[in-house]
């Protein structure tokens, strides 16, 4: 019976081996491709196998076209993982997944299928792509893996680009490090799946370069998208999936879409068999204007004009002085006061030809005239413009825009109508939405702000909120409690709904409490988990703090900031209501037990350190207002159910000026451990201020031990200290939280404390920005060395008195601590 059994074995190979010499574009389950061996499409337009690119000695597994005499190369397995020897093979493991093993049977790559085939086999088709499928089922097209999902550096015809939202699948493009080195670089093309999707494409962290949103006919700033000979093209978007992908229009003609990173160019190439070379079609970015945002917010980039920035009509530049040193970041502002829903001071200018703005704060409805799309942006007094969504037919559906619009230019044979909502002069013609002369007389200036007046005091008696008033007056400037008027943005929630929603304010629904107060979890009536921040009588904070916070968190959005879902205020009470994060805050897991610090691992702390580095970045270079948040500490970092970190409590924050570096203040507020040396002894604070707490977090974050708790034998340091002490003996990765001991990537862990000591440099000067942190932590660029750094020792001498009455007040949830007056 043995006997038997092995001679059917043998049977069953043969059949398996025959099969695989005859049919070189399949591999079947107990086949192997070893190095030296290759697959070949049946049409034999791909091959596949091992290669090494350029001078390198790595190894990778790949597909690239076989007829072609110059090797290009297509799409990379291993991009991240080379081999270095060539004992590896690529097979069809017993569990039905598709592998490469190295000599020693070690996986060294894996395409995970989601499904099970009984008889799975291995294909490479004609189209490029690489398949894994059942060979029993009767649709071939029924792939359980395929080579399309996870591409490359280039975009070949038939391949989805975007997204399968129905498992979360992004499939985005990611050129090669360099000409020797296929692995991930930073150079992204991929779609943003937004309210109005849009192609963006990456440089680092940065937005270099974006389509627009797609029009009916075209991405809206992407002009070589137009009927042509070479290919084909469309764009879907359905609630199961969004994604653009070209066909060539003739078999015979090669192309395909791959982006550069040595030259930072995304070009469409199509291959010239006379000449024996690829020849670019087209490219972006196409010229200055492609730069993602050059002229600003409401900056039109016109090609042709000198200089190529301007300020859109009914606007003028912020600063003049800077747009005429051709430094047009801050961009435009309106050149007439605009006052919403004043007739005659609110109305639009339409503009053609243009590329539509950003549209990441954008709304859409496909079913909407163009008529009542404009009547939707009146009605909201954030609604910067409108236009149609769909620009074939004749026009149909609306999108409208909501705050700044930025990256506009000027697109010639593309582009379309924009209506920007605007100031009317006293006397002008204007153009209505169909394009027709209207005569505008506007009430004199004295006259409209006696009945703004009259109507606002009117309000203000009829609806008797008092504390409502307040908070919607003025946004507290440093020192002072006197400041600009500014809109509310929050919606306001009834007192009676919080209170249900919280269980009447029960001490099992509270989460926990800070400087600010008690903060509750609660569940609306609609099912949404909301936590409730609740401003105590006794509080060091009060309606300054309250009303900062609420005016900054009604502008802020950002995915690694706390969203502030509205406020409450009635008689004394004054709450803000927040998303719930069932993860509480980022010091529970990493100072608390064993137990909870295993649970963040490496991976997850090294997401955290750079989500909280975008987040910062954003606050100080990005938002619409330039935050500094002044209490940047781990109790408030919230992370929500999928660990990712969101910065909240913006109570001590202070908004800074374009041209503003620093600023001072007598009243000195924060967390005494987190506080940077120049702000906590002569109160002076600047972005450098938060680049110094940023650096105390990741020390903690690697650490697991916080700044201001660390106790060792015979040694009078703090946790800054400490690192410094490893890093001079040269043993700084003794500083790694042991609970990370069987995650943690060394190199990374490295880096950050190499960032951490260089955020708590002593000199302000001698700290990074957050824009060179986010660098630092994206790439692998070489890191200054630090300096020894400030606030070394655990014991600092203060004194409880001050002759002045001047103090400085810190976060009630931290060490309490109180010192004089800042000089």
């Amino acid at each position: 019976m043995a006997i038997l059994h092995y001679v059917l074995a043998l049977t069953n190979l043969f059949i398996f081996c025959t099969r695989f010499s005859y049919a070189t574009d399949t591999l079947a389950q107990f086949q192997s491709l070893p190095y030296g061996r290759t697959l070949v499409s049946r049409d034999g337009s791909f091959e596949l196998g091992f290669f090494s690119p350029g001078s390198s000695r790595n190894h990778y597994l790949g597909i690239w076209y076989k007829k072609i005499p110059v090797r290009t190369v297509v799409w990379v397995a291993n991009r991240d993982k080379p081999i270095k020897d060539n004992s590896s093979m690529l097979s069809i493991n017993i569990e039905g997944h598709l592998a490469i093993l190295s000599q020693n049977h070690t996986v060294v790559w894996l395409a995970n299928s989601r499904t099970k085939a009984s008889s799975p086999i291995v294909q490479l088709l004609g189209s490029g792509n690489l398949v894994l499928r059942d060979e029993e089922d009767q649709n071939p097209q029924n792939y359980l893996w395929q080579s399309f999902d996870y591409p490359s550096d280039t975009l070949l015809p038939g391949m989805k680009f975007g997204w399968d939202l129905r498992t979360g699948l992004n499939r985005r493009i990611i050129a090669w490090k360099s000409s020797d080195d296929p692995s991930p670089g930073d150079f992204i093309w991929e779609l943003v799946n937004h309210n109005n999707p849009e192609g963006i494409i990456w440089k680092g962290q940065t937005k270099y370069y974006r389509s627009g949103p797609w029009n009916g006919l075209r991405f809206s700033g992407a002009p070589e998208l137009r009927n042509n000979m070479v290919f084909d093209f469309r764009f879907v978007s359905t609630k199961d999936e969004v994604y653009y992908m070209y066909n060539l229009r003739h078999e015979s003609v090669i192309s395909r879409i791959v982006m550069n990173q040595t030259i930072y160019v995304r070009e469409r190439l199509t291959w010239i068999e006379e000449a024996k070379s690829w020849r670019p079609f087209s490219s972006v970015p196409r010229d200055d204007c492609d730069q993602y945002n050059l002229c600003g917010p409401f900056g039109n980039c016109v090609m042709g004009e000198s200089p190529v920035c301007q300020c859109l009509k009914g606007f003028k530049p912020k600063s003049s002085r800077n747009w005429d040193a051709m430094d047009w970041t801050q961009g435009c502002i309106h050149s007439e006061p605009w006052i919403c829903k004043v007739k005659n001071r609110d109305n639009f200018l339409k503009f053609g030809g243009i590329k539509l703005p950003d549209a990441t704060n954008s709304w859409v409805d496909g079913t909407m005239t163009l008529e009542e799309c404009k009547a939707k942006c009146l009605e909201n007094c954030s609604c910067t413009a409108y236009g149609n969504s769909d620009i074939s037919r004749g026009g149909s559906g609306c999108i409208i825009w909501f705050g700044d619009l930025n990256d506009i230019r000027q697109v010639s044979g593309a582009g379309q109508d924009l209506y920007i909502r605007s100031a009317v002069p006293e006397t002008a013609d204007r153009e209505d939405a169909d394009g027709k002369k209207i005569r505008v007389i506007v009430i004199p200036v004295a006259i409209f702000l006696a009945l703004v007046m009259f109507f606002t005091l009117f309000f203000i008696c009829k609806n008797q909120r008092k504390s409502e008033v307040e908070i919607q007056k003025t946004l507290p400037t440093e020192d002072n409690d006197e400041g600009a008027e500014d809109d509310m943005e929050l919606p306001f929630y009834d007192l009676s709904v919080v209170a249900s929603a919280t269980n009447d304010f029960s001490t099992d629904n509270k989460l926990g409490e800070g400087g600010f107060g008690p903060v509750y979890k609660g569940i609306l009536a609609n099912g949404q988990e909301i936590a409730v921040k609740r401003l105590s009588q006794r509080s060091g904070q009060g309606l300054k703090e309250f009303k900062n916070e609420v005016v900054l968190c009604a502008k802020l959005q950002h995915r690694n900031l706390v969203k502030v879902l509205g406020c409450c205020i009635q008689g004394e009470e004054k709450m803000l209501i927040y998303e719930y994060m069932p993860n509480k805050s980022l010091d529970s897991f990493i100072f608390r037990s064993t137990a909870q610090s295993e649970l963040l691992d490496w991976p997850k702390r090294y997401n955290i350190i750079c989500g909280i580095a975008r987040g910062i970045l954003y606050l100080h270079q990005d938002s619409r207002l330039r935050i500094i948040h002044r209490d940047l500490k781990a109790s408030n970092v919230l992370l929500d159910n999928e660990l990712t970190p969101k910065i909240s409590d913006f109570g001590m924050a202070r908004i800074f000026g374009g041209d503003q570096v620093e600023g001072n203040t007598r009243r000195v507020a924060g967390t005494f451990g987190y506080m940077a040396p120049e702000y906590a002894f002569d109160g002076l604070f600047s972005v450098k201020s938060d680049v110094f707490s940023f650096g105390i977090l990741v020390l903690e974050i690697v650490s697991g031990i916080k700044n201001r708790r660390l106790s060792l034998p015979n040694e009078n340091i703090n946790l800054i200290g400490h690192a410094w002490r490893l890093w001079k003996e040269e043993i700084p990765l003794e500083l790694i939280d042991i609970n990370l001991r069987h995650s943690v990537v060394e190199s990374e862990a490295l880096r950050c404390i190499n960032i951490g000591l260089l955020c708590v440099q002593h000199h302000p000067d001698d700290r990074p920005d957050m824009a060179s942190i986010v660098l630092m932590l994206s790439s692998e660029i070489a890191l200054p060395w630090p300096k020894e750094p400030g606030f070394l020792m655990k014991n600092i001498s203060v004194k409880a008195t001050s002759s002045s009455g001047d103090l400085i007040t810190c976060s009630t949830n931290e060490l309490s601590i109180t010192l004089p007056e800042a000089r």
